[in-house]
């Protein structure tokens, strides 16, 4: 009987016959707490190459080699579809940011507002968190975590041709506001602070004809949730779900 697949995610170049050095992080990982052995396979992308399967040529206590044997997935790429949020507690920051690589988000973009409950947010290891979280859900590719920036300055700097639906509160209850984008077409979502957009905040955003209110039912939602139920609604209407 076959175990588990397990994957790894390697920033070096992937193909027939290469060897690959696993790092001390990475050896720990696959020896000591998989314990994988010499002979065994692992799996291995790098966000370029696809999916390889390898197997462990070195196994030791802090670095270990693996050599790719052959190719089990082709490079893929998310939606194009951006996720902007506002950090939240620690734990639940995490949750947003695995959950938007699980549910297919390109980039992962933090933006700090008025209400924003959390003045601290480590890029390092929210970007840590990503690859985990690739690890897990079986994606080629890893969202790139963005430092925390004002939203203002974000706006201001907006790409041309890029909807970004903003998941407003006020509009619980109300329509949804989805009907006006298409598939294929550059997004972004943005949702707030667990204290809600401040007033000029939100003028701002009514203001910007890139900007789309959107609803997300009929309750109003906590940030990590909203995140998950507006991931979740774009990918189905405009997404790879479809």
């Amino acid at each position: 009987m076959t175990g588990p697949k397990i994957r790894v995610f390697v920033d070096q170049p992937l193909g027939p016959g290469q060897a690959v050095a696993l790092d001390e992080a990475r050896a720990n990982y696959l020896f000591a707490v998989m314990r994988l052995g010499a002979g065994d396979a692992v799996h291995l992308f790098n966000g370029q190459d696809g999916e390889w399967r390898a197997e462990v040529a070195e196994a030791g206590r802090r670095r270990g080699i693996a050599v790719c044997a052959e190719q089990t997935a082709p490079q893929g790429a998310p939606p194009d579809l951006w996720l902007l949020f506002s950090p939240v507690k620690k734990d639940r920051t995490n949750f947003i940011v695995e959950k938007a690589v699980e549910l297919g988000a390109a980039r992962l973009m933090p933006v700090s507002t008025r209400h924003m409950n959390s003045e601290r947010l480590r890029t390092d290891k929210q970007q840590a968190h990503a690859v985990e979280a690739a690890e897990q859900c079986g994606a080629t590719w890893v969202p790139v975590v963005e430092d925390l920036q004002p939203l203002d300055r974000l706006l201001a700097g907006w790409p041309e041709g890029r909807r970004l639906y903003w998941a407003d509160e006020a509009r619980a209850g109300a329509g949804g506001g989805w009907e006006a984008g298409s598939p294929g077409e550059p997004a972004a979502i943005l949702i707030g602070p667990e204290g809600g957009f401040s007033d000029d905040e939100r003028a701002r955003l009514a203001a910007r004809p890139f900007v789309t209110p959107v609803s997300l039912g009929p309750r109003i939602l906590r940030a990590e949730t909203a995140a998950l139920a507006a991931l979740t609604l774009w990918q189905a209407r405009f997404g790879d779900w479809r």
